[in-house]
């Protein structure tokens, strides 16, 4: 490969802070409005224009599509997510659970409300392509965006790309699952025009069960069986309907999977269909490929459901989501890597900073949490190995598949994020590493943030 020498700069540095948090996804979020709130001036960044991540940029409206009668959840920030959607009118009822999903697009004014209430510094539209470093300390991240190359310094940094962005760069160790073991990623679509009681009364006339899940090559899963025989709101008739019919192409037999929503006007939305096997959400060539090859099967699946799902024969497309919907690429190798174990038996830690449902939903394993079974997350998997200064919240925290196939949940990423806002904020508060901090005083501070720890 060809290589070009890049001339040294000196940059402008436009902002200076205490906690600065990178991405804005559930754990981001979380992680700046639970560090504004214990103290800590935050700022906030997210490459583009709205903050949420999975909650408004890919489109994933079922927040809480695990929770039953018995589900003993995690409090905290996540919770809050979804009151004060439903406040502000950015939610409805779920279909398969207690829970509400969110509305997407309006999701984008209620995470613009939480961010300016919590007086957080907002950075939209900047790209974070490299940290700074002293040693083995972060002090900032180098920043691109229509204004160029900046400079943005903080005493602790909190990296909840999902991805590890800023923790691999910075030199912290990592796993990255091999591409061809790697969950799929989803394009997330919506639907309008939909005849809801035309589409109700399909559905009631043959209700889907978690049992219906497996059944194909993309859709095999293991459960406990206490699981099988409640309702799912999955599809997959209608594609099989229009295979046979020659109506898309054969190769899609995989396409199936759950709506979210159908509102009074006829919108479906939250409608998790296709997925696009080994794409590895750190290669730009292979999100390339997944953001085309899923538009294009996501047009497949819509005539699918037009022709075959009664309701939706005069339904359109409104939207697709921003992005693709990643759940698998690196995780930091962290002062404590989580098991199957932990998340399967009710794992307990000293230095719990959250709960979360035993709830496993990837690698092949569907549990759901309702039977009040629940596993504490522990602070040290938040902290990367061989890098001061930094936390990381999300998806990439330390772990093997079965524990990620929980802690990748977007209300697990709050849990995860609410506790290293916390853990920043008192870091710098009490003058301590991050790797060696009073957890009893984090504790605290998280359980009058509201958050359920034990």
């Amino acid at each position: 490969m060809r290589r070009i020498e890049e001339a040294a700069r000196s940059l402008d540095v436009v902002l200076e802070t205490d906690v600065l948090v990178v991405g804005s996804g559930p754990g981001g979020l979380a992680a700046a409005l639970a560090a504004a709130r214990a103290g800590a001036r935050t700022a906030l960044l997210d490459r583009y224009g709205c903050f949420g991540g999975n909650m408004t940029q890919v489109g994933v409206e079922g927040f809480a599509w695990y929770r039953h009668e018995r589900t003993v959840d995690c409090e905290g920030i996540g919770i809050e997510f979804e009151q004060r959607a439903k406040a502000m009118g950015a939610a409805l009822p779920e279909p398969q659970s207690i829970s509400h999903a969110l509305d997407a697009e309006m999701f984008k004014w209620v995470a613009d409300t939480l961010v300016e209430e919590a007086g957080i510094t907002p950075l939209l539209h900047r790209w974070c392509v490299a940290p700074i470093m002293e040693g083995d300390a972060i002090l900032g991240v180098i920043t691109e965006s229509k204004a160029g190359r900046e400079a943005i310094l903080a005493k602790r940094v909190i990296d909840a790309t999902g991805d590890a962005d800023v923790a691999v760069r910075a030199g912290a160790p990592f796993r990255r699952t091999p591409k061809r073991e790697m969950m799929a990623v989803s394009v997330m679509f919506s639907m309008s025009g939909v005849d809801k009681r035309r589409f109700i009364d399909a559905v009631k006339a043959d209700p889907q069960t978690y049992a219906d899940w497996s059944g194909n090559g993309e859709w095999e899963y293991e459960t406990t069986g206490k699981e099988d025989t409640l309702f799912s709101p999955f599809l997959r008739k209608p594609f099989q309907q229009a295979l046979a019919a020659g109506l898309i192409p054969s190769s899609l037999h995989t396409i199936a999977g759950t709506w979210g929503s159908v509102t009074d006007q006829g919108d479906l939305t939250y409608l998790n269909l296709v997925h696009v096997p080994e794409i590895d959400g750190t290669d730009p060539v292979d999100l390339t490929v997944g953001e085309i090859r899923g538009r294009r099967e996501a047009i497949h699946a819509l005539n699918a459901l037009r022709g075959f799902m009664p309701g939706c024969e005069h339904a359109k497309l409104r939207n697709f989501g921003m992005t693709l919907g990643i759940r698998d690429t690196r995780k930091i190798d962290a002062l404590y890597n989580l098991t199957g174990a932990d998340v399967r038996e009710q794992g307990r830690f000293e230095d719990a900073i959250g709960i979360f449902p035993e709830f496993v939903d990837g690698y092949g394993v569907l549990i759901l949490p309702t039977t009040g079974r629940y596993w504490q997350v522990p602070y040290r998997a938040l902290v990367p190995r061989r890098v001061r200064n930094l936390l990381v919240a999300g998806r990439a925290i330390g772990g093997d598949k079965i524990s990620h196939a929980s802690a990748r949940n977007m209300m697990c990423c709050a849990v995860g994020g609410q506790g290293a806002g916390v853990a920043a904020a008192i870091s710098i508060r009490r003058d301590e590493p991050l790797d060696r901090l009073t957890i009893e005083t984090v504790q605290s501070e998280l359980v009058r943030q509201g958050a359920r720890i034990r």
